[in-house]
């Protein structure tokens, strides 16, 4: 239906996804649309053609088949644990590195020019990424390979199992340690993408004055964002001690 005259038709393309998912796409224009950032939107017939809805799909997808492998890999934790676990794998600063890991920023289309822009490019090309195979080869499939070939190959769950990534609490405990009131505030919400995907931009007060803000797609997501930033801008001042 339209072109995109990019690195997705090279030989790297097909080489990516045979080394790192295990099969050859067969629904390129899929993978093209996947592939493509906002920035460099398409047009057909008046709609811009870019990965936001295949994002949309994707993030679902990624969602259940991490709950289905957490579920069984530790069937003696109880539902925190578990939905914990899961936002740290499916946190936009994992699933950033991991594209980063895997290669597939190489293969991400976009403008150059504003790369400082996109935060979130890595991680977005990955959840769209992903909803393209489910959309070619159906959720067993796209299961199986997130499973066997991301999540066993390139993710280190028991490290992230280990990790502490809950800043929202230590920052709240150390208000309470130090008589200082930590509060949580809604800036705005807007939506973006024909999707219209609902984002959140929450940030921290500390006795009332504001401190570091975040953007994310859930208002705990957003929180738990602008506290870790926070916290780690205390240490950086002295404020907290690191430990």
């Amino acid at each position: 239906m339209f072109l995109f005259h990019r690195k997705t038709e090279s030989k790297a393309f097909y080489a990516f996804f045979k080394n790192i998912f295990g099969f050859t796409p067969r629904r390129t224009e899929l993978y093209r649309i996947a592939l493509t950032h906002r920035s460099i939107s398409a047009n057909h017939k008046g709609h811009r053609i870019n990965n936001e809805r295949l994002e949309y799909l994707g993030d679902a997808v990624l969602g259940a088949a991490v709950a289905d492998f957490l579920y069984k890999k530790y069937p003696y934790e109880g539902e925190g644990f578990l939905t914990e676990l899961r936002s740290k794998i499916v946190s936009r600063r994992s699933l950033n590195a991991l594209a980063k890991q895997i290669g597939l920023l190489e293969l991400i289309e976009y403008q150059r020019q504003q790369s400082g822009a996109f935060k979130s490019i890595g991680g977005d090309a990955f959840e769209a990424t992903v909803g393209a195979i489910y959309l070619e080869k159906g959720y067993k499939f796209t299961q199986r390979v997130l499973i066997e070939r991301i999540l066993r190959v390139h993710v280190d769950v028991e490290e992230l199992a280990k990790a502490d990534w809950n800043f929202k609490s230590k920052i709240i405990d150390w208000g309470q340690r130090t008589h200082r009131k930590v509060t949580f505030e809604i800036v705005r919400t807007f939506t973006q993408g024909r999707d219209h995907r609902r984002q959140y931009e929450s940030r921290v007060l500390i006795n009332g004055k504001a401190q570091q803000s975040a953007i994310e797609y859930s208002i705990k997501a957003s929180e738990q964002l602008a506290a870790e930033k926070t916290y780690r801008d205390l240490q950086s001042r002295g404020i907290i001690k690191a430990k």
